[in-house]
Parts: structure tokens; C-alpha cells; sequence
């Protein structure tokens, strides 16, 4: 075999999936291959499918030419995509030799290859051949000539505009052999359908047809390139063979651009070359049927090679076929910058194709240094001297905005007649494709109203002699008499050319660029896998951000359309705004679709918050404080709370009073962290605030905090309200209305409860909820029979509280010095929990009062509470629900402990609280998972009709993959070979891919 060849980059396999369907299919494939290789031009491996026989798949990558043992009828299909992905990545190894199934199959190719050529019959039709068809196509344009006269005298508002009358004239256009004319016309009810200026496009593309009838029946009289021209747009057949005998043109091409269309399931890629050397354009088109199956010899856009190419025989010669290649294709960092590359160079050549070919739609270009504007007039191109061009009209070139940010680029496009169409951008060294959205709207051309009003009446009603024409356009009309549709028609054509080859450019001025952004770029690799996992809003996307966090990469400007689209989700939209930074934050400004993210944008962490005794020398961080957007000042606050605890509620005391809206509620949230006595006057401050939401913000606060007299007043309600008598009755007395004083602390406030959780009208029951909720747990040690004053157990989280008393305050139990645990008379130590949860509850309030302990618990974060609730209370709808939060609370040893007592046949409780657990999960933890796993796989291979096998835990599986350290990747592999059941191996392969994926993923951002 020949040397291996270099893998392919993921865009290049990308490029060659039949549709998006297949590449998803394919990317969840990855974890089934085995007996992978690569030798010379050949991949080859064997997948695991559903059956007991793994598929085989081959690739020869010269072609390249797929084979594979699926009975799929795409190609490639799901399985050579994958493999193709898999060698794409690095996870397939160099081989001496193809393997023997591959061997076989690549030796027929060869032979084939080898085999001389069979004599091929002569292409070239007779001269009765080409007689027969010109005379076909001759009639049937005179016919449309009839038809299009018809329309005009008739009136474009007053004709058949519905499918079915174009499908008819079309259908007769294929009778003549005229399928380029055919194509047209059935492009036509389409476009009336979705433009509002339907009647000057109509008007347009029947004086087009109009024009190329003439020009076809003159035929003979044009010079030969112009014929071939004509030829073309009819549609007429033109042979490789003669394409491939016109002369050569080498040069290093730049691959500038990529574009795939489909229609009626013929799908058609476009790619844009530039000659480095000449400048010439050359655009190469390809076709495929039912799937996009395009050959992969064509270099993907960044790359050059040196290489003939062969013109296809015209007016304004473009298309063109490969010929001989003179060396392999490579990334190009710079683009000629010489002659042609201006706007008005752009305008200059589209004039001159024009003239030689005046059916050209478009003409490519290539602009440097411009800059794309927003402006009154739509999106333009800019360059350095304000000249302007505008872009197509109702176009959405996001991408393009955000690669350039408002600084020159090089934008490779084409000049149409409603304006230009971008379709890559070059920019630090890399083109980069503009997934442009095509326009839905065009806007009308004044020079043509009267002419287009003249139509729409019909020639019938009105005659267009009194139309004012340029003095051009006038002399050029022909002055014959005749038919009156025929002079419009010939007036709309030449007017239409006037206006396309003579248009100005325009003038706009240049808008304030995107500042540049310090951070250190995002590796490619690593932003690549970010733009697949908010494709498929991947589970590891919480473990790319935490593991991304710490480097505060930003992202490739390209990516900021994604990244914006997808922070709609609140749960991602932090991590994703801080990603986007600058670039991000300029871009959403522009777009009304992200204008409302601009208050969620983190301030930049390139702007320290320093200690209060500098401030006085950070004057511009203060300025984000006092003019920032609310993301940035909650961002400031933050970082100021974390570094100086005290100056972060003083500078919030001294904004309180000119506080408003839904920040208010948001800024007081952010004394949570580092939270101590010290805060307290500002939160009793807070619960008179008119904001409801401002009010249940303090009161959480305060419920957390030790020895508060808020924690104080809810004990004392508590204490009022419950009452445990020695023999474990318990009586409960809510009042139906409360004081004002309960009412201040929001025990009344409706809004502080979601929907009604407890199926009764009776308020008193939500009332005392709220009261046990945001009562100090501490406080139940005075309510519970059999506890007593003793020191406390237990001790807040590290660093959540500070400056905690040690003394009760006035009210007895209501401070933080009550205990959670007290000793019994028999010298035993008694659990408050514990105690509290043997009481027999009133059947009326039992639901609420537990549902108050799930709730102060949590807010508390109480771990004895937590680990008696979790064991012992009987669970109601809500602490169901909650049953994982709380699980979160108790120490890791228990939570383990816990864990490892679940055997396979309580995998529904496994799943439910192992997203408890730390991640990655511990090694105990991961080591017990693997074995229940391998016990079920064995049960299900012992018994494969007795359960639904795999299936039932797929939950579990899923998990596995996301939360399972990445290093157990060679245990699962090993465990998938031990496992006899095809579906237990499967599943077992996937699982051992996520991993190697995970630890793939953490590697590109290290």
C-alpha cells in the first residue's frame, strides 16, 4: 500500500453527508466500530448494528467510493459517515493492510481501474440530430413568444398566475427541449407567491425569455462564444468532451467559496475558485439526485491547489470542469489583495459580463477591506472611503456580522440585480462560510414603476409610448410597429440591462467597531466540539463549562450567532455571555432578536474589582457599578462581595433608596454569599420595600441567618401556633388572619407560593407552611417533648455564614445557640429531627408542616435535618420531589454509604439521586454502578425474554456516560467484551465512547 493518507478535517467529512439526518445518525455511531484501519487511500472497520453480524464498512478515500454491508441507500450511509468521523478524529490506527473484506473490495476497484477503457460511441450528434432539435426548440420558443405577448396585452394583473398554468407552458418547453427555459418559468409562481413586487419581477424575467427568443431566432448571425452562450440558457446539452477540449487554464486556485441548493430532489453544489495569479473567477458545479452524494475531490473553502481547470464555451465564460491537478490541495493564509478586488472593480466586471451575456443573473466578487453596515438603506458593504454596496435585500448575514465586528474583512459574494449576496468572509487567515438566510423580500425599482404599471393594466388598456426612458434606452428601443406587448417587452429588456450594468455605488459611513476582546482565544478543536453540543444540547455541556470556566477563553467571533441563538435558555446563558464577551455583547446590541440578553452580560473580568481601601483608584470600575448594564453591576457586586464583603453591602446601602425594578430583588440576592449579622439591618431595611419580590428575597436571607430577630419572630409565631404535649398530641391553632407584624414578614404575601400544593381551601394550612419555612430549625428543639437546651450539634456550611452568635437572644430557642440534638433523662442523646418526625401530625396539617421541614431544610441547609427527612419523614408529593436536594445535603460519606446499599433491583432509586452525588462520581460509587450493570447485562444474556434487557435502563446508561470518570473507559470496553447479550455490548461500547469523548472534550481545553 501506498503511504496513509492524512485524515480528513470534520468539515471535509461534513461536506459529504447526504443530509443532517445521516451526519447525526453517524455521530451517534461512534462508540459501535472495532477492527478499525487505514492504510494507503483505504478506511475500513466493522460497526455494531442491531443484529448479532456487525456491518462492513469501507471507504476508499480516492474517489472517494463507499462500501458498505447495511442495506442503505445512501451514500455514503450512517456507517461510513462515522467512520469517516472516527478516522476524522485520530481514533482509527495506521495498518500495514487493508483487512481482508476491505482487501477484496479495494482489489476490484483497481482492477476495474486498470482495465482499459471500453470504446465509447461517438458523442458528437449528427448534423440531422442537431437540425431536429433546433427546429424543436425554435417552435417552442415561438410559442412562448405567443404566450408571453398574451400576458402583457392581457395585463399581469388580469393573467393566470396560479402552478398550474406555468407547469403547463414549462411542460411544453421540455417538449421542445428547452429545460433551461422550463426551469425558469417554473421558478416563477414561487416567487409571486413570497415577493411583494411581484408584478417587476414578472416583468423582468418575461423580458428576459422575451429577449433570449430573439436572440435564438437570429441565432447564426452572433459571434460563436455568444452562441454557446444562448445555447446554454436554453438548454442545450453541452458534452464533457468538448469542455475538456477547450484550452487549459493553470494557475493556483483559491477555494474561496461552498454552497449546496436543492430542488425537486436534485441537489446542486456551487463552489468558488479565484485564480491567485490571474484573478479569474471560476465556479464549479456539480449535481446529484435523491442525496447530496458529492465527490470529495474538491477541495473544501481555505485550501488552493494547482490545477487546469476547462471552461465551459460562452459569452462570459465561468462554469468550468477539473482538468489535470498539479499537486494536492493546501490551506492558503492570504488573499491577493491586487486589481478587481474594490466595489467599484465588483460593479465594473458585473458591467462587462453583462454586456457580453445580458441572461447573467450574478457575476462572483471578491471585496477586501469592507465593512458591513446596518444602515437606513439595509445592510451594505462599506469600504475605507464610505463607498457602499448594498447587500440583497431582506438578507440576515449575521455570521459575516460577527466575524467582522464592525472591522474590515474580505467578503467573497456575487453581485445580483437586487444587491450583493455574501458567501464566505475571509478573516485571520481563515474563510469562513456565511450561512446567509436568502432573502424573503425585494425591494422595488423606481426607474421601472411606469413600465411595471403598464404591464400589470395590459397593453390592451394602455400603450407605454409615454413612458420616459434614459436617452440610452430610448435610442436603443427598436422602432418598429407592430404589437404594443412586443415594443413593452423589448422597452423592459433593455431598460432592465440599463439598470443592472450602469448601477452607482452608494455612501454610508462606517459604525463604531467591537472593542477587542483580551482573553485568550478558544482553541478551534475545543470550539468545534462547543458548536456540536449546543447543536444537540449535549449532557456534557455543564462539564465543558466548568472545565472551560477557569481559562475564561472567548469564543471565535463566528460562533457569537450560535452562542446568542442558544443562550435563550436560561440555564446556559450565563456561562454562554461570558464566552461571548465583547463581540457577543456588540453583536446582541444590533439584533432585536438578542437585544434582551444585553442586560445579562457579565461585566469584563479584565477589569478587576479592587479592596475598598483602592477604590478611590478604580474609579472605572465604579463607573460599571453606577452606568453599567444590570448583568455587568450584578457581575461587579458579586466580585466585590467575594473580595471585600463589607464595601459590597455598603456601596448597596448607599443605592438602595434609587433602586428599582426586577435588579432590586437580584442585587440583595447577592449577600447570600459570605452572609453575616452585618447584613441583617439592610434585609429588616428590605422586607418594607414595595417589591413583593425584593420582601421573599429578604426573608429567605433572614431565614438563614443564626440568631436573626426575624428567626426569632418566626419562632415565637411557631411556638404560638404548635404545641406538643407531653404524650406526642399535637395541637395546631392558626389564626385566619395574621398581625401586622407576621404580614411584614411576608407570612400573608400569596406570591411567595407557587401553585396550591395541598388539594384543600383551607388558607390556614398555607399559612402555617410559610411559617415553618422560614423558621430556624434550631427553634424545635423548644417544641418537641424530650429535647432540652444543649450545646448544637451541628454547624453551617463553611463559609455561608458568618459572625454567628452562640447565645439564644430574647426569645427562647429562636437563636442559633438551641440545639438540634439534646440528652434525654436516661443520659441518650436525642435528635430534634429524629423526635420531631415520630410525632403523630394532624392529619389536617401533616402535609404542610413536613413540606415547611423539606423547605427550611434546604434553605438552611441543615445536614441532620437532611439526613432524618431523607430516612424517616413520610414522604408527601413535595418531599418526593425534593427527595434528590435533599439527598445533596448529607456529608459525602453518607451519601456513598447510601448508595452502595442499592442493589440491581432498586436501579429506579439509584438513578434518581445519583445526580446528588459529586462529579465525577466517586470511584466507589462508579465501581458499584459498573457492577450492577455487568449483573444485569449477565441476567438479561441468562434470561433474554424475561425483561426488557437494556432497555429499561437506559437512564441509568445515560447517566453513566455523563457523570462516570473518564479514566473507566478501558474497563467498559473490557466490560462490553465479557458481555454476551448484542445489546448489553452495544450499550457497553457507547458507554466507553462517552467516556472517551468526555476525556477528549477536557483535553482540547487544557
Amino acid at each position: 500500500m501506498t503511504d496513509r493518507q492524512a485524515p480528513w478535517t470534520e468539515d471535509q467529512v461534513r461536506a459529504l453527508a447526504p443530509d443532517a439526518s445521516s451526519l447525526a445518525a453517524a455521530r451517534k455511531l461512534a462508540g459501535r466500530w472495532r477492527a478499525t484501519g487505514a492504510a494507503g487511500t483505504a478506511v475500513w472497520g466493522l460497526c455494531q448494528g442491531s443484529g448479532s453480524k456487525p456491518y462492513q464498512t469501507i471507504v476508499d478515500l480516492a474517489g472517494p467510493a463507499y462500501k458498505c454491508s447495511c442495506p442503505s441507500r445512501k451514500f455514503p450511509c450512517k456507517h461510513a459517515l462515522s467512520l469517516l468521523l472516527t478516522w476524522s478524529g485520530g481514533a482509527v490506527p495506521a495498518q500495514d493492510a487493508p483487512a481482508d473484506f476491505a482487501a477484496e473490495w479495494l482489489a476490484g476497484r483497481a482492477a476495474k481501474a486498470a482495465a482499459p477503457p471500453k470504446a465509447k460511441a461517438a458523442a458528437t450528434p449528427s448534423q440531422a440530430t442537431v437540425e431536429q432539435r433546433r427546429a424543436r426548440v425554435s417552435a417552442g420558443l415561438t410559442e412562448l413568444e405567443v404566450w408571453l405577448t398574451d400576458q402583457i396585452r392581457t395585463g399581469l394583473a388580469q393573467t393566470d398566475r396560479s402552478f398550474a398554468a406555468y407547469e403547463a407552458i414549462a411542460a411544453r418547453m421540455v417538449d421542445a427541449q428547452a429545460p433551461g427555459v422550463a426551469a425558469t418559468l417554473r421558478r416563477l409562481p414561487a416567487a409571486v407567491v413570497t415577493t411583494e413586487h411581484w408584478p417587476e419581477l414578472l416583468l423582468r424575467e418575461y423580458a428576459r425569455l422575451h429577449l433570449l427568443v430573439l436572440a435564438h431566432r437570429t441565432l447564426d448571425a452572433l459571434p460563436e462564444p455568444l452562441q454557446a452562450g444562448i445555447r446554454t440558457h436554453v438548454g442545450y446539452p453541452t458534452q464533457a468532451e468538448t469542455v475538456l477540449a477547450e484550452p487549459a487554464v493553470r494557475d493556483r486556485w483559491l477555494v474561496l467559496g461552498m454552497r449546496v441548493s436543492e430542488e425537486e430532489r436534485l441537489y446542486t453544489r456551487r463552489t468558488w475558485l479565484r485564480a491567485r495569479g490571474s484573478g479569474r473567477w471560476a465556479v464549479l458545479i456539480e449535481h446529484s439526485f435523491g442525496t447530496p452524494n458529492f465527490t470529495g475531490e474538491v477541495p473544501v473553502p481555505g485550501h488552493e491547489v494547482d490545477a487546469d481547470l476547462h471552461y465551459y464555451p460562452g459569452a462570459a465564460p465561468l462554469r468550468v470542469q477539473w482538468g489535470t491537478r498539479h499537486g494536492a490541495p493546501e490551506p492558503f493564509t492570504t488573499v491577493p489583495s491586487t486589481d478587481g478586488t474594490t466595489i467599484d472593480d465588483a460593479l465594473d466586471a458585473y458591467a462587462g459580463a453583462l454586456s457580453n451575456d445580458p441572461w447573467l443573473r450574478a457575476w462572483p466578487a471578491l471585496l477586501t477591506e469592507v465593512v458591513p453596515v446596518l444602515g437606513e438603506h439595509g445592510w451594505q458593504l462599506v469600504d475605507a472611503d464610505g463607498v457602499a454596496l448594498p447587500l440583497s435585500a431582506g438578507a440576515r448575514p449575521w455570521r459575516l456580522i460577527a466575524v467582522s465586528g464592525g472591522h474590515p474583512v474580505s467578503v467573497t459574494g456575487e453581485w445580483r440585480a437586487d444587491g450583493f449576496d455574501p458567501i464566505s468572509v475571509f478573516a485571520a487567515g481563515e474563510v469562513t462560510d456565511l450561512e446567509t438566510e436568502f432573502p424573503t423580500q425585494s425591494a422595488a425599482t423606481p426607474e421601472l414603476a411606469d413600465l411595471v404599471s403598464v404591464a400589470l393594466l395590459g397593453t390592451a388598456r394602455r400603450n407605454a409610448d409615454s413612458v420616459e426612458l434614459a436617452g440610452a434606452v430610448a435610442a436603443a428601443v427598436p422602432q418598429r410597429s407592430g404589437e404594443p406587448a412586443v415594443r413593452l417587452l423589448d422597452t423592459a429588456a433593455l431598460q432592465d440591462l440599463y439598470l443592472r450594468g450602469g448601477r452607482l455605488p452608494g455612501s454610508a459611513p462606517k459604525p463604531d467597531p467591537a472593542s477587542d476582546d483580551p482573553r485568550r482565544l478558544l482553541p478551534r478543536q475545543a470550539a468545534d466540539r462547543l458548536r456540536r453540543l449546543l447543536a444537540d444540547k449535549s449532557a456534557f455541556l455543564p462539564e465543558w463549562f466548568a472545565a472551560a470556566e477557569p481559562f475564561d477563553f472567548r469564543l471565535p467571533d463566528v460562533l457569537c450567532v450560535q452562542v446568542l441563538t442558544a443562550a435563550s435558555d436560561s440555564g446556559l446563558r450565563a456561562p454562554l455571555l461570558r464566552l461571548a464577551g465583547r463581540r457577543g455583547r456588540w453583536l446582541a446590541a444590533r439584533n432585536p432578536a438578542w437585544s434582551g440578553l444585553l442586560d445579562s452580560f457579565p461585566v469584563d473580568r479584565s477589569v478587576t474589582v479592587e479592596p475598598a481601601v483602592r477604590r478611590s483608584e478604580s474609579a472605572g470600575t465604579q463607573d460599571l457599578w453606577l452606568f453599567g448594564a444590570p448583568g455587568e453591576r450584578k457581575d461587579w457586586l458579586a466580585q466585590l462581595r467575594r473580595t471585600d464583603p463589607t464595601a459590597a453591602r455598603e456601596t448597596l446601602s448607599a443605592a438602595w433608596a434609587k433602586e428599582s425594578g426586577p435588579i432590586k430583588a437580584e442585587l440583595l440576592a447577592l449577600l447570600g454569599a459570605g452572609l453575616s449579622l452585618d447584613d441583617e439591618p439592610l434585609l429588616e431595611r428590605a422586607l418594607d420595600d414595595r417589591r413583593g419580590d425584593v420582601r421573599r428575597t429578604a426573608a429567605g436571607l433572614l431565614a438563614r441567618l443564626p440568631g436573626s430577630a426575624f428567626g426569632q419572630r418566626m419562632a415565637a409565631l411557631v411556638s404560638s401556633w404548635v404545641r406538643v404535649d407531653p404524650d406526642g398530641t399535637v395541637a395546631v391553632t392558626v389564626p385566619a388572619e395574621v398581625d401586622a407584624e407576621a404580614r411584614r414578614d411576608g407570612i400573608t404575601d400569596s406570591t411567595d407560593q407557587p401553585k396550591m400544593r395541598w388539594d384543600t381551601p383551607d388558607s390556614t394550612v398555607k399559612t402555617l407552611h410559610q411559617a415553618i419555612a422560614a423558621t430556624p430549625l434550631t427553634a424545635w428543639a423548644s417544641v418537641v417533648p424530650g429535647t432540652a437546651a444543649a450545646a448544637p450539634t451541628s454547624t453551617p456550611p463553611s463559609g455561608a455564614v458568618r459572625g454567628v452568635q452562640s447565645s439564644a437572644e430574647a426569645v427562647p430557642g429562636a437563636g442559633c445557640g438551641v440545639p438540634d440534638s439534646a440528652e434525654a433523662v436516661d443520659g441518650s442523646r436525642v435528635d430534634t429531627a429524629t423526635a420531631a418526625l415520630t410525632i403523630a401530625l394532624p392529619p389536617r396539617y401533616a402535609k404542610a408542616i413536613v413540606d415547611g421541614w423539606v423547605d427550611a431544610t434546604l434553605a438552611q441547609r441543615d445536614t441532620t435535618w437532611a439526613r432524618a427527612l431523607f430516612a424517616h419523614a413520610t414522604p408527601t408529593e413535595q418531599a418526593v420531589l425534593r427527595r434528590r436536594e435533599l439527598f445533596t445535603l448529607l456529608d459525602a460519606a453518607d451519601r456513598i454509604e447510601h448508595v452502595l446499599d442499592l442493589d440491581a433491583h432498586q436501579l429506579t432509586e439509584l438513578h434518581a439521586i445519583l445526580p446528588g452525588l459529586d462529579h465525577p462520581w466517586p470511584r466507589q460509587v462508579a465501581d458499584h454502578v459498573l457492577r450492577l450493570l455487568g449483573e444485569r447485562a449477565r441476567t438479561t444474556a441468562r434470561q433474554p425474554h424475561a425483561t426488557a434487557g437494556v432497555y429499561t435502563d437506559r437512564a441509568l446508561l445515560t447517566a453513566a456516560g455523563v457523570h462516570l470518570p473518564v479514566d473507566l473507559a478501558t474497563r467498559v470496553t473490557a466490560l462490553a467484551g465479557t458481555t454476551e447479550d448484542p445489546a448489553w455490548q452495544q450499550a457497553f461500547r457507547r458507554l466507553a465512547h462517552d467516556l472517551t469523548d468526555r476525556a477528549t472534550m477536557l483535553e482540547e481545553l487544557s
